[in-house]
């Protein structure tokens, strides 16, 4: 149950607490006192839209906080664990502020969450309902899922949903393998020609750059080789450096008996030098000998290195992409030779998928057609108590046309009332006059609220147009609803006011701080109580007679 709410600075109201009791809460107040200033205010706790022309003139934010006590089976725990929101001993804080810029702030026990969950959360625990509100009743768009929500059969619900989803995703895949597969084979010719010259030409990933340093190097060698043998040839001569370390060598080696030791270290030191130099000819001989080639390499090279940048070009791309334009030709060749298979294949898928969603479809609509019949019956046996007889309901499930099933199903639920014996059935909306519309609504709220777990339902004038032994009867029937939950209702009835378990007064004032226009609201004793019915009874000027009135009717309550 909706526990308590606080309002600060929205519209009218500055500053504003109320704390509610279980059962039959009843607003009254006169016209144009602020009553749907409070209505904004719930709806602004729970998600609804809401600009910053709901703040309170001169200020720069106004904010609603809703707090909740709620039972241990409540399906508001699973969604908060969900969403990873804390929570403990059964109670849930709605919050939301509004800033003057337009944006909004929204919290669930103090965890900053964003509009759409408070709203998914608020829509758990609060329903608002107005004579003249289009969702949900009075709109049949919304009457599938009323019917849903009254039926015991989520299960299949869920069946249905997801075979659609795997139907259309096995058919958006069969769409674009056939698609692939026409493309291919209008292109089969083009593709086995391609695929045929890169087999031949065989490209390898970054050949080109080897190729291209080759032949760089072939082109090159030549000169090089020649310029490098000149410096041979100089080493080797009678008076290159090998000849000459050599000789030194030995010279030093003659010398050396004649004075022991003296030119050891020296004798050394030419050693190493003469043998370093023998290693360096036996390196130059080497790298002239592999600067040397065949003519014919160079031509081979050059012409594969152009066959590739030729390719290359032809298919607008690098030359290291050939390797993967190959893959991509193979892919579509075996696209072609087996994309038959394929096709075949997901076809084949496709069917069962449709089987299966048909199958599911029909017992969907069993199921709807059960709890159709249950929910006409209860309606039904709900009218008499609400002083329409003669009227009727019924839940009409016209089926669609098979290419129109959809993840919601194989029917279109439309909700239909006749008011009369022998007249035909329409539309809530067409058929009923003000007063049989908000009993045929609140019938409905009745029986539907059996299946809900909504912690508290809100009647904005559910008794418009309606008094006497007619708003009694909705007043009793309200009374008999707020057994089972937290029922409020703003009323301009006094038969309604009369069932209330609470009584809430709303009024404009004058502020004391600045003078200004405020809405407050009393929470009326028993004596406040009965001026207040009797008021809503006499009109301005409440009399005697008015208020034994009301004593008849808070007696007879």
């Amino acid at each position: 149950m909706l526990v308590s709410l606080a309002i600060k600075d929205i519209v009218l109201i500055d500053r504003l607490r109320m704390e509610f009791e279980d059962g039959l809460s009843v607003l009254s107040g006169e016209t144009g006192a602020g009553k749907s200033i409070l209505l904004s205010s719930i709806g602004l706790a729970i998600g609804f839209r809401g600009g910053k022309e709901l703040i309170r003139h001169g200020k720069d934010q106004g904010s609603v906080t809703a707090e909740f006590s709620l039972s241990d089976k409540h399906k508001v725990w699973a969604l908060l664990s969900e969403q990873a929101i804390d929570f403990e001993n059964g109670q849930v804080i709605l919050r939301r502020i509004v800033l003057k810029d337009g944006r909004s702030r929204a919290f669930i026990n103090d965890q900053s969450v964003s509009l759409t969950l408070l709203r998914l959360i608020g829509e758990a625990l609060v329903e608002i309902h107005g004579q003249h509100d289009e969702r949900g009743l009075l709109n049949p768009t919304g009457h599938r899922d009323l019917l849903d929500d009254f039926g015991d059969y989520s299960g299949i619900k869920k069946k249905v949903s997801k075979s659609y989803e795997t139907l259309i995703q096995l058919k958006e895949l069969l769409i674009n393998e056939q698609d692939k597969l026409d493309r291919a084979k209008q292109d089969e010719e083009y593709i086995r020609h391609n695929l045929d010259e890169l087999n031949a030409l065989n490209p390898r990933l970054g050949e080109e750059e080897e190729l291209a340093k080759e032949r760089s190097r072939m082109m090159q060698g030549e000169t090089l080789s020649e310029g490098l043998g000149d410096l041979l040839d100089k080493l080797l001569s009678d008076k290159g450096v090998d000849t000459v370390l050599r000789a030194t060598i030995r010279k030093m080696e003659r010398m050396a008996a004649q004075a022991p030791g003296l030119l050891e270290k020296v004798s050394e030191s030419l050693e190493r030098a003469a043998n370093e130099t023998t290693d360096a000819i036996a390196e130059l001989e080497d790298t002239i000998r592999n600067l040397e080639f065949n003519p014919y390499d160079l031509e081979n090279t050059e012409e594969r290195l152009f066959s590739l940048r030729a390719a290359s070009r032809k298919h607008n791309c690098q030359v290291d992409n050939l390797v993967d334009l190959k893959s991509e030709f193979e892919q579509k060749l075996s696209t072609i030779e087996y994309g038959d298979e394929e096709v075949s294949r997901l076809k084949s898928e496709v069917k069962i998928a449709e089987e299966k969603f048909e199958k599911n479809v029909v017992l969907l609509t069993k199921e709807r057609k059960k709890a159709a019949d249950l929910l006409d019956k209860n309606v039904n046996l709900e009218l008499p108590s609400l002083k329409m007889d003669k009227a009727r309901f019924k839940t009409f499930i016209e089926p669609l046309e098979k290419e129109n099933w959809n993840a919601n199903g194989g029917e279109r639920i439309d909700f239909r009332v006749s008011t009369n014996p022998g007249a035909p059935f329409g539309g809530l909306i067409k058929i009923a006059s003000g007063g049989e519309l908000s009993r045929f609504i609140l019938a409905l709220k009745v029986v539907l609220a059996r299946k809900t777990s909504v912690a508290t339902l809100i009647f904005d004038e559910i008794d418009q147009g309606v008094g006497g032994a007619v708003a009694n009867a909705v007043g009793g029937r309200l009374s008999e609803l707020a057994k089972n939950a937290q029922i409020m209702v703003i009323t301009h009835s006094p038969q309604v006011a009369a069932r209330g378990n609470s009584h809430w007064y709303i009024n404009k004032m004058t502020s004391d701080a600045d003078g200004s226009v405020v809405t407050g609201v009393t929470s009326l004793s028993k004596d406040k109580r009965r001026e207040e019915i009797a008021r809503m009874l006499a009109g301005a000027e409440v009399t005697e007679e008015a208020r034994a009135a009301a004593d008849n009717l808070l007696n007879c309550s």
